[in-house]
Parts: structure tokens; sequence; C-alpha cells
């Protein structure tokens, strides 16, 4: 008897796992803006500015997607250039980052018995960000001392999203970068 209840109830979590495993997540685009400045990856800015980033998920495996990726953010701040020679010289900085990778996404939706209004993931995102840097004629430091070239681009999520229909969502994505807040198209 302890056999049979074991089969049992092993056929139902089976049962269970595999009816929810065919939720697909991929054919999804997702558009996002968030803002950043003060923590991770956009820390060095020291301000607030806007970061934009558009992925397209695409079905891996189970519970899995990949969603290449691009962002945007760009920004132009005055500082004194702090050279004894030049005591009240000001010099403009302005850069511009787009960060191209991909996105590895795993959504917990049925280990968390979510319902079909809600996913829930923990993702990590790698790539590099292609960062272009300008001084005005004002400066006369080193520019290569903040030139970064390409970097290396690598974050962590953890996130949700809210279907309004088959079509529409809303999702939420926190991550060691810049959290962001978008819109899902499922297509």
């Amino acid at each position: 008897m302890k056999k049979v209840t074991l089969l049992l109830l092993f056929t139902l979590c089976l049962m269970h796992f595999n009816a929810s495993a065919q939720e697909k997540y991929g054919n999804t685009l997702n558009l996002g803006v968030g803002i950043g400045g003060y923590s991770g990856y956009y820390s060095y800015v020291g301000q607030t500015i806007p970061v934009f980033q558009i992925n397209y998920e695409i079905d891996v495996t189970n519970n899995f997607t990949l969603a290449p990726f691009i962002g945007f953010y760009s920004y132009t701040k005055r500082y004194n250039w702090d050279n004894k020679n030049f005591p009240d010289r000001y010099y403009t900085y302005s850069e511009t980052v787009i960060p191209v990778g991909v996105k590895g996404s795993y959504y917990f939706d049925s280990l968390l018995g979510a319902n079909d209004k809600w996913d829930f993931y923990l993702a990590g995102s790698l790539g590099f960000a292609i960062v272009k840097s300008s001084w005005d004629r004002d400066y006369y430091g080193d520019k290569d001392y903040y030139r970064r070239g390409s970097a290396l681009y690598l974050d962590l999520h953890i996130g949700t999203e809210y279907h309004f229909n088959n079509t529409l969502g809303v999702f939420l994505d926190l991550s060691t970068g810049v959290s962001k807040v978008g819109i899902a198209f499922h297509l």
C-alpha cells in the first residue's frame, strides 16, 4: 500500500509539473526603462539617468529562455578641471553606452504554483558595452583616463510579469545593474 501511495503521489506531482511546464515564455518582446546612475554598472555616473533596454525572448527548454538584448543610455556632465594652472576652468564630458548581449531567464511559475496571470524568474545577462566618450575642447587632461572602450557587461536579475491578457503584460525586473519596469508583448 505504501508503494502504491508513493507511486500515485509521484505520478500526480509529475503530471502537475508537466502541465505547468507547457507554458511558453518565448516569442516575447520586452521594452523596459529604468533609472541608473548610483549603483551597479552605472555607479560611476554619479547622477540619475534614464536607461532603456529591449530584448526578445526565445524558448530554449521548459521554463528557460534566452533573450538577445540591446540597451542605451547617454549623459553629459560639466566638471571643474581642478588643475592648479587653470583653477577656474570647466570642461564637459559626454558618454553614450550601448550594452549588447544575451539574457538567460529561468521561470519558477510551476515551482511556486503561480497562476497564468503571473510569471516569476531569475536571470543573468552577459554581453559587452559599447562606450563612446568625448570631452569638449577646454579639457587638456588625459583623455584616455576615463576611456573604457568595450567593457564586459554582467548583470543578475529577479523579476515578475503580470499578464493583462495573452498578448500584453507589464514587468518589474530588479537587477544588480539598473532595475526596470516595462511592457511585454507576447507574439
